[in-house]
């Protein structure tokens, strides 16, 4: 299925507007993140922890799936295919990858809010689950930043099912 100029525009606008959304929420829960371990004060840290949980709940698991389905949409219904040029199957593996580690550590930012929250703040417990939280959110960070890269550059190369595609010429590239 080949969508309409209009229809590849919107779908574009809104696949770009959640993975730059996606970027910036995980760079804000970072943020957090760093705030919560190195902070002193006590508020500060619970504070931190608390909009950490609702950040990742109501705003980076939503982007996250809303950039996965948008990119899903994309790749199906222009040129690039899903399955033909190996900087999208990167791009889809990678952002699938991110966001399965996301879904599977949500436990883990609910278990830190519910420690945060608790009457006798536990600093310690609370540090060593920041830690994990801070470098998962970076290496989330860091995972993501590759498929912005490989959607400007585009690198050259075809899978073996775009090979075979261009070959029998199904498929003009």
């Amino acid at each position: 299925m080949t969508m309409t100029p209009g229809q590849r525009k919107f779908a574009l606008t809104a696949h770009v507007t959640s993975s730059v959304g996606l970027l910036g929420s995980i760079a804000a829960f970072l943020a957090l993140a760093v705030a919560g371990v190195i902070s002193e004060d006590g508020q500060m840290i619970r504070a931190a922890y608390l909009a950490m949980d609702l950040i990742a709940r109501f705003v980076i698991v939503p982007l996250a799936v809303a950039s996965l389905l948008t990119g899903l949409i994309q790749s199906l219904g222009t040129p690039w295919g899903l399955v033909r040029h190996w900087w999208v199957l990167v791009k889809l593996l990678l952002t699938v990858f991110a966001t399965t580690v996301l879904l599977v550590k949500m436990e883990l930012i609910g278990y830190a809010a519910r420690l945060a929250a608790e009457v006798t703040l536990d600093r310690a417990d609370l540090r060593a689950v920041g830690m994990q939280l801070m470098v998962h959110a970076a290496g989330g960070l860091l995972v993501l930043l590759v498929p912005a890269v490989l959607s400007v550059y585009k690198p050259a190369g075809l899978t073996r099912y775009g090979t075979r595609k261009r070959e029998y010429g199904a498929v003009k590239f």
